[in-house]
């Protein structure tokens, strides 16, 4: 498949990720709620969004207006520390004002195709997200859309993941057709073990990451340190 987003894909090299990502979440959330009266944010998993959720509470915002999804989440018991929502209400969530009804969470506990279904109804009538965010794995994985499988070329909103290559094996994600659908992407790169990943994004192989392409483009802040052997 070729890469299709390569041209609107934007790299901000940037050491100052949690920084930078916690300035555009505030940009993106003040504009949608000025525009539109709400803000649809998906949430990725990973210790540098961990570190973005714990800043995120500082914002001065109308959170009642805010509305909270996720990418993709492990089929693990609702308070297994391996939960990307646990870990999101841990460091953020469960202190904030965000109405409860407000916070979309999968429940995968559920088992991946019954998740699956439930995280669909709950998506329907659903139209763009405002901003959706992501990471990279070092096989080039994003949400839970892992290579070799084809997940990301789901027509559904929604997949079940069966025998990812990491632990554990079943898993929910949005597909990315689902996570295209936003008025902005922002993916979160750090650590030198993304390094073999970025390259081949930006070399336009079709890493499962790069098959997400919203209509006004991906942006993605990246450690200098992932970017060195293209210097």
């Amino acid at each position: 498949m070729e890469n299709g987003c390569l041209v609107s894909t934007r790299w901000h090299v940037t050491d100052r990720i949690v920084d930078e990502a916690l300035d555009l979440v505030a940009q993106f959330a003040e504009h949608a709620l000025r525009e539109r009266g709400a803000f649809h944010l998906v949430l990725a998993g990973g210790n540098t969004p961990r570190a973005l959720y714990r800043r995120l509470a500082t914002l001065e915002t109308d959170w009642s207006n805010w509305h909270i999804w996720f990418g993709d989440e492990r089929c693990l018991p609702p308070a297994d520390e391996e939960r990307n929502s646990r870990m999101a209400y841990t460091a953020w969530l469960q202190n904030s004002p965000i109405p409860t009804g407000q916070i979309h969470v999968m429940h995968a506990e559920l088992g991946a195709e019954a998740a699956a279904v439930e995280y669909a109804g709950q998506l329907r009538g659903m139209g763009e997200f405002d901003l959706v965010l992501l990471g990279l794995g070092e096989d080039g994985h994003t949400a839970s859309l892992f290579p070799g499988q084809g997940s990301e070329f789901a027509i559904t909103d929604v997949v079940a993941v069966r025998n990812a290559p990491k632990p554990p094996e079943d898993r929910v994600s949005l597909s990315a057709r689902r996570l295209s659908n936003s008025k902005h992407v922002l993916f979160l790169v750090s650590g030198a073990g993304k390094r073999d990943a970025v390259s081949a994004w930006r070399r336009g192989e079709a890493i499962p990451a790069a098959a997400i392409c919203s209509p006004a483009g991906v942006d993605v802040l990246v450690e200098a340190v992932c970017m060195e052997e293209l210097a």
